[in-house]
C-alpha cells in the first residue's frame, strides 16, 4: 500500500529540497571574504560600498566584518591580534575559541583579487532572504487577512518594501547608526560646497530664493500656498521647468544615473491639462502670452519660436501625471514607479485638496487631508526627494485688511502645517490692488481726466507692479521672512528682482 506522506515527500525532494528549506546563504564565501580582509586591509574597500554589516549570514561574520571595517576607517590595521579584543572572548565556534577562528580566517584566506566576487555573492543572497521574508509575509497576512489591512492596502505595503530593498538592499528600516548619519550629513556639507552656488540641495532656479532656502532639501515636504490668483501654480511651474531645463548627470558604478545638477522631474496636475501646463511653460520660456498661443494669435516668428522652443522641452526629464482626484496610495505607486524608470529629483503636486485619501467610515476631510500631507512626508523620506505640494487658503484671508497669509489660513487642516518643512506663501498685492482700481466715467476716460482718488491709486500700483512676494513662513533648516520676486502675469514668469534692496529678512 502507497504512503501518500512519503510520495508527497519523495516529489518535493525531487524538485528541488525537501520540506523544510533553509534561507540561502554561503558560510564559506563569507570565511573567504573575511579571511581576505585580514591579510590585506584593501579588500574591505573594494566591497565596503556596497556590502554592508548586515548582508553578512552568520552573526559572529557581521560582527567581525563591523569591527574591522569601523577599525580600518579609523587608519589602524585589522587582523586577527587587533580584532579579537572587540569580539566575545569565551564565544565558541565549533572547538575552537573566537581568537583561534580568526587565526583560521586568516591563514586560509583567499586572494584580494577574488574580494568583490565573493562580497557579491553575498549581497545576492542577502536580497534573496530579503525576498523570502518579504514573500512569507504577504502569504501570512493575505491568510490571516486583518480587518485593518485590506488587500489593496497589501498591495502597497508589499510594493513598498521591494522598492526599497531594490533601491537600497535593505528593507527593514530600524536604526542607524550615529557614525553612518554623521557622514551622510558630511557629505552634504561637502556636496554643497563643491556645488556652484554653494547650495546643498536642488537649485530652484531663482537665486533670491536659493540663498534664503539653500535649494530644495531630500526628504523635505514644501508647501506652496496662495488664494487664487497669487501664482503658486506658476511658480511651482517655473521651478520644475528650471530644474528640469539644468538636468546634467553621470552614470554610477552600478550603471545607474545620478544628477549632479538640475533633476527629474515629476509633475501631477491635478487641476489643468498636461497640455494646459505645457502652454504655461512654453509662454514662460519664449515670452509669448498663454492668452495669444491658445487663441493663435501668433505671428510666423512666434510661431517657429514655439517649435524651436518645444524641440528644446522634448529633450528635458519632465513627466506629467494629470489624473484627476489621485489618491496618496496611487501617486505614491506611480512615483516608486518613475524613480524606478527614468529617475526621480523632484516631485510636485498641484494640490493637496484635489487628492483623495482612503476613505473610511467616519473619516471627515479634515482627517482625510491629514491622512495626504503624512503620506506625502512620508514618500519624500521614503524616496529621498523633496516634494513641493500646492495648497488652497482659507477665504478668511479676504476679510482681513492685512491679506498677507498666516500658517493660521491654511486650509482644513492643521497637520499641513506640522508636516511639512518649509511652507512657503506666494502673495501678489498688485493683485488686489488692481481689482481696487477706482472707477472712472466713459466721459473722464476719454479727457484723460484723473481724480485725486485715483492719481493715488496709480501711486500704489507703480510701487507694486511687476513684483510678488514668497513668505517663507515656516523653514525647519533656516530662517523665516520674505522673498520679493519679479512676476510677468502674462507669460506666468516668477524672476530675481534686479534690485537687490527688495530682499527682507527676519529671523526665527
Amino acid at each position: 500500500m502507497n504512503d501518500p506522506v512519503r510520495q508527497l515527500t519523495e516529489l518535493d525532494n525531487r524538485q528541488g529540497g525537501g520540506l523544510y528549506r533553509e534561507a540561502p546563504g554561503n558560510i564559506e564565501a563569507e570565511q573567504a571574504l573575511l579571511g581576505a580582509i585580514l591579510v590585506n586591509n584593501e579588500a574591505y574597500y573594494r566591497v565596503s560600498d556596497f556590502l554592508k554589516p548586515g548582508h553578512l549570514h552568520e552573526p559572529l561574520h557581521r560582527k567581525i566584518f563591523e569591527v574591522a571595517g569601523d577599525i580600518i576607517r579609523m587608519g589602524k590595521t585589522a587582523n586577527p591580534v587587533t580584532i579579537k579584543t572587540f569580539l566575545p572572548a569565551d564565544e565558541k565556534v565549533g572547538d575552537m575559541t573566537v581568537a583561534q577562528y580568526l587565526a583560521r580566517l586568516a591563514t586560509e584566506a583567499v586572494t584580494i583579487i577574488n574580494a568583490e566576487d565573493y562580497g557579491r555573492a553575498i549581497y545576492d543572497l542577502a536580497l534573496r532572504r530579503s525576498l523570502i521574508t518579504i514573500g512569507e509575509d504577504m502569504v501570512n497576512i493575505a491568510f490571516d487577512a486583518p480587518l485593518d489591512m485590506p488587500p489593496q492596502s497589501q498591495i502597497e505595503d508589499a510594493e513598498r518594501r521591494l522598492f526599497e530593498l531594490a533601491e537600497t538592499g535593505r528593507y527593514d528600516g530600524g536604526f542607524q547608526s550615529f557614525n553612518d548619519a554623521v557622514a551622510l550629513a558630511i557629505d552634504m556639507a561637502g556636496a554643497a560646497y563643491q556645488r556652484d552656488g554653494g547650495l546643498s540641495g536642488i537649485s530652484t532656479g531663482i537665486s533670491q530664493l536659493d540663498k534664503r532656502m539653500g535649494g530644495l532639501q531630500p526628504s523635505d515636504l514644501i508647501i506652496i500656498a496662495g488664494r487664487p490668483g497669487m501664482g503658486k501654480t506658476s511658480l511651482a511651474t517655473n521651478i520644475a521647468y528650471n530644474i528640469a531645463n539644468a538636468y546634467e548627470h553621470e552614470v554610477q558604478a552600478d550603471g545607474t544615473a545620478k544628477a549632479i545638477n538640475g533633476g527629474v522631474v515629476g509633475f501631477y496636475s491635478l487641476e489643468m491639462s498636461s497640455e494646459q501646463l505645457a502652454t504655461r511653460i512654453i509662454s514662460e520660456q519664449t515670452e509669448i502670452p498663454s492668452s495669444k498661443i491658445r487663441r493663435g494669435e501668433i505671428s510666423e516668428p512666434d510661431f517657429e519660436m514655439l517649435v524651436e522652443c518645444s524641440q528644446h522641452m522634448q529633450k528635458t526629464p519632465f513627466y506629467i501625471d494629470q489624473t484627476g482626484g489621485i489618491s496618496i496610495a496611487q501617486l505614491a505607486a506611480r512615483a516608486r514607479r518613475l524613480k524606478r524608470q527614468r529617475g526621480l529629483d523632484l516631485l510636485i503636486v498641484d494640490y493637496i485638496q484635489l487628492m483623495t485619501g482612503a476613505k473610511k467610515a467616519g473619516d471627515n476631510r479634515v482627517q482625510e487631508i491629514t491622512e495626504i500631507t503624512t503620506g506625502l512626508k512620508a514618500l519624500a523620506k521614503e524616496l529621498n526627494v523633496p516634494i513641493v505640494a500646492l495648497s488652497q487658503l482659507s477665504r478668511q484671508v479676504e476679510n482681513r485688511d492685512d491679506r498677507r497669509p498666516q500658517l493660521a489660513d491654511l486650509r482644513e487642516s492643521g497637520s499641513i502645517e506640522q508636516d511639512a518643512d518649509v511652507v512657503l506663501f506666494v502673495y501678489r498685492e498688485e493683485y488686489y490692488i488692481q481689482n481696487a482700481e477706482p472707477r472712472r466715467s466713459p466721459e473722464e476716460v476719454a479727457a484723460d481726466v484723473k481724480t485725486e482718488e485715483y492719481l493715488r491709486w496709480e501711486e500704489k500700483m507703480a510701487k507694486v507692479r511687476g513684483t510678488a512676494d514668497v513668505i517663507i513662513a515656516k523653514q525647519r533648516h533656516g530662517p523665516t521672512g520674505t522673498v520679493s520676486l519679479g512676476f510677468q502675469a502674462e507669460f506666468t514668469r516668477f524672476s530675481d528682482l534686479a534690485d537687490n534692496s527688495y530682499l527682507q529678512y527676519s529671523q526665527d
